[in-house]
């Protein structure tokens, strides 16, 4: 029997004390910078346990800020994945970069060193690493494999929040990591982003493109060209109360990402994405390939079967060498991810029965 109200792709989920910031927050006057954004920045890092933590308006907001610390500029090549969300790439054109994209590896579906060094050249200036649906790159390999250059390594952790690699949280193993906080995100303040690293230098030039170039301390004074990235402080309240229940959200969600493994244990023509031992992932989103063996219909009109029964789905990323904008040689790693991957709902509160009814439901559709 078909359900009566969809079961959502994705969804913010709130656990009691946002309001109470929110209100604080607008009380305080201080709407746009305040004393949360502070906050908010400093038990971020305090979590990874790293020294800094620079707050941006949205996670590729934090990719700009990240290059524009790092100097990259006109000439310069930044090496990404070709399966992932695009921000980094969009982000290298912008500055006048030329994006570089290297296939995955086809279980992970994420960067490897391998994939990286194929794609080297004397013009990279950096290698981000996107950690897609909350898995992890292998970025001690990236990282050692650039060690004797000048080449930085951008964690992209936007997926990954609270995701380890060998007990390490996603994001604090490169020269910067950045993360979002958009709506479907782990922890979410509608819009945002952070930027971490543990390079003092870093740190500075980071705040001063966050806000103008201007140092407190000086209003109207420009040390640099900076742009105005900031948080603001309602945001950030929303990030410190979310933060307050932060093991409870990693702990559903973890529970999520299990039920789905059991449901779809062995499931003919259905391929979780596969996480390495050394990954301890949180899941942004559960993902699946579908083998066109088995749903001979494609995954498109899965998607559709699966929406006429409440369930809402999302296409795998496209690989750039698909769409004409990127000018981009055939990645057939990419590519086959890109027709075949099934995003399944995934969130906080989404309940053993609903995940139940999902499984059922996308094993039932097998042509």
């Amino acid at each position: 029997m078909t359900r009566a109200s969809l079961i959502p792709w994705a969804k913010p989920d709130f656990w009691g004390d946002e309001q109470t910031y929110l209100t604080e927050a607008l009380s305080s006057t201080w709407i746009s910078g305040g004393p949360f954004v502070e906050r908010f920045e400093r038990e971020f890092a305090g979590t990874h346990e790293i020294p800094f933590a620079v707050s941006a308006a949205n996670g590729t907001a934090a990719i700009h800020m990240a290059y524009l610390a790092l100097r990259i500029g006109a000439g310069d090549e930044i090496v990404v994945p070709g399966f992932g969300f695009l921000a980094a790439a969009h982000m290298a054109v912008h500055m006048g970069a030329t994006p570089v994209f290297a296939e995955v590896e086809p279980r992970t579906w994420c960067l490897t060193a391998a994939d990286v060094e194929a794609r080297l050249s004397s013009r990279t200036k950096a290698v981000v690493a996107v950690h897609t649906y909350g898995n992890m790159c292998d970025v001690d390999g990236i990282r050692a494999m650039v060690a004797n250059s000048d080449i930085a390594v951008i964690e992209d952790a936007a997926e990954a929040l609270f995701s380890r690699y060998g007990g390490r949280l996603a994001g604090t193993g490169g020269t910067l990591g950045t993360f979002s906080f958009q709506a479907t995100k782990t922890i979410t303040t509608g819009e945002g982003g952070m930027v971490v690293t543990r390079d003092a230098d870093l740190h500075d030039r980071l705040a001063l493109y966050r806000s103008h170039g201007m140092r407190r301390q000086r209003y109207y004074w420009h040390e640099l060209p900076g742009h105005n990235f900031r948080l603001t402080n309602l945001q950030a309240a929303m990030g410190c109360a979310q933060l307050r229940h932060v093991e409870t959200i990693l702990g559903e969600r973890r529970r999520v990402h299990k039920q789905y493994l059991a449901h779809l244990a062995e499931a003919p023509g259905i391929v979780p994405q596969w996480f390495p031992p050394e990954v301890d992932p949180v899941l942004w989103a559960m993902a699946v390939k579908l083998e066109p063996r088995v749903y001979r219909q494609g995954r498109d009109v899965v998607m559709e079967q699966m929406r006429r029964q409440q369930i809402e789905t999302r296409n795998g990323f496209f690989a750039p060498s698909l769409m004409p904008t990127y000018a981009c040689p055939s990645l057939p790693i990419c590519e086959d991810l890109s027709q075949h991957v099934l995003s399944l709902p995934t969130f906080a509160t989404l309940s053993d029965e609903d995940i139940v009814y999902v499984c059922d439901t996308l094993k039932s559709l097998r042509s």
